[in-house]
């Protein structure tokens, strides 16, 4: 899946106050949504756990579904970082092992797969959740594909985007089901659909 934090950050003061408070309400939010689902939370609850006026919030996020874009903006860009070294099937592989393991087992990756399911029936999720995240972060897998494919690294059975897809689509799955993501399935995806160069 795919995002950098290349988006443009709404405006702060720029006071500690105000930055300690920002940060507040993102841990408040991925937090409450781990333990409450996203039907259940609400500004006031992020408020409440944030230790900020309402109205504070509503100055920086229009909506709940903003505040855990920020968050899983700035978790995914500290937590599932892509290789900063040129891409190599083994290093495409470690990127899918630590998204499998980011869906799994991160709060951050829970509030992924929460806002993937809402999307599925509010527009306005679908829209702010591709523009702000899944495109930027496509736009960087596609990249790391495109970069290992003129290396010589990998001959891909399928066209990038639908490369992406096929790769990331089965651990999603997985997690959004509920079920267990074994580290086979990532190293057969990777044989299977990049035929990694043979060493």
């Amino acid at each position: 899946m795919s995002v950098t934090s290349s988006q443009p950050r709404r405006p702060r003061s720029g006071n500690r106050r105000d930055e300690a408070a920002r940060l507040a309400v993102l841990h408040a939010a991925d937090d409450l949504l781990v333990e409450h689902g996203f039907g259940a939370l609400t500004v006031e609850a992020i408020a409440r756990r944030a230790g900020v006026a309402k109205q504070t919030i509503y100055r920086w996020w229009p909506s709940k579904v903003e505040i855990l874009l920020d968050t899983l903006i700035e978790d995914s860009d500290k937590r599932l970082p892509f290789p900063t070294e040129e891409p190599t099937a083994e290093s495409i592989r470690g990127y899918l092992r630590r998204f499998a393991r980011f869906l799994a087992r991160d709060p951050a990756g829970k509030v992924l797969l929460a806002l993937v399911a809402q999307a599925q029936h509010d527009p306005d999720t679908a829209r702010s959740l591709h523009e702000r995240y899944l495109g930027p972060r496509r736009a960087r897998e596609r990249d790391m594909l495109a970069r290992a494919v003129d290396a010589g690294e990998i001959s891909p059975r399928l066209g990038p985007d639908i490369a992406i897809d096929a790769l990331v689509g089965p651990i999603v799955y997985r997690a959004l089901t509920g079920s267990s993501i074994p580290r086979d399935l990532v190293d057969t995806l990777v044989e299977d659909l990049l035929r990694p160069r043979s060493a």
